[in-house]
């Protein structure tokens, strides 16, 4: 009898399991969740190091008590040009629900730097949409390597379209160099450039002329106007510097006196060469 009553609780246990089966099965499952999420986080750990941190859940702005990680998004780092790329961050927070992964994780973001304000919302239904097409497996560092593609090309672009306008910003600004032009400046400069010039096309002239008769021979007037034309021209271009030098440009005129003292200048350099 004693044994016999020993074995009733027993036989009632078991079948009461047989009416419910789902009760024997419950425990493993749950315990499958648990162990497949603690080999997710490991993985993730190892693979994110320092970019993957356990933070308290009352930190996390997620409705839950279970254990919460935070991982550190920046643009995804393949084939980067860092000069066409705004310095973005975002920190992706989740948390396991009970029957991860047949169930969307818990996701939260946040922004870090450089991040606009809707940006957050919009993120987050796009990595929720690609969690809900990856369940039955787990998902997370999926949703990480979504998440920094979007950045990529979201502040990519962003810094691109920024660029074009700097650009154009710079090509409408002119930004005068060297000094500016006065008036008496000008003169100084023309005065010293003619002389210049009706030196050098002195030492250019061929030795014929300097031994032909002084009938046939030019005079420095009519040497240095044979080549006036290209000196004004050059002379005209040489006060684009400054607007209001241009105004004062337009009443210089050439007078008598500077051009003899040139024609004497050039006639006395040809007596010297011919006299040689």
């Amino acid at each position: 009898m004693a044994g016999t009553t020993s074995l009733l609780p027993l036989s009632l246990h078991l079948s009461s399991l047989s009416l419910f089966p789902s009760l024997l099965l419950l425990p493993l499952f749950a315990s499958d969740y648990a162990q497949e999420q603690e080999m997710e986080i490991e993985a993730l750990q190892a693979i994110l190091m320092d970019d993957i941190e356990e933070i308290d859940a009352s930190d996390s702005g997620l409705s839950t008590q279970n254990r919460c990680f935070r991982i550190l998004l920046t643009p995804q780092d393949n084939d980067l040009d860092e000069s066409n790329t705004t310095p973005v961050k975002m920190a992706l927070i989740f948390s396991h629900t009970e029957n991860y992964p047949d169930q969307p994780p818990l996701l939260n973001l946040k922004s870090i730097k450089g991040i606009k304000p809707e940006d957050p919302t919009i993120l987050r239904e796009k990595l929720l949409n690609e969690a809900s097409e990856n369940l039955g497996m787990a998902m997370i560092y999926t949703l990480v390597t979504s998440a920094k593609e979007w950045l990529s090309d979201k502040y990519r672009n962003d810094a691109a379209a920024d660029n074009d306008e700097n650009d154009a910003s710079k090509d409408e600004i002119i930004v005068p160099h060297g000094e500016p032009v006065t008036l008496d400046s000008f003169v100084a400069w023309r005065e010293r450039y003619e002389a210049e010039l009706a030196l050098e096309r002195a030492k250019l002239m061929p030795e014929s002329a300097l031994t032909t008769t002084k009938e046939k021979k030019l005079s420095g007037r009519q040497w240095f106007e044979s080549g006036r034309h290209t000196m004004v021209s050059i002379l005209k271009g040489a006060n684009t510097v400054n607007e209001e030098s241009e105004d004062e440009e337009e009443d210089i005129e050439f007078d008598d006196d500077f051009e003899d003292d040139e024609e004497d200048m050039l006639e006395h350099y040809l007596a010297e060469k011919s006299g040689k």
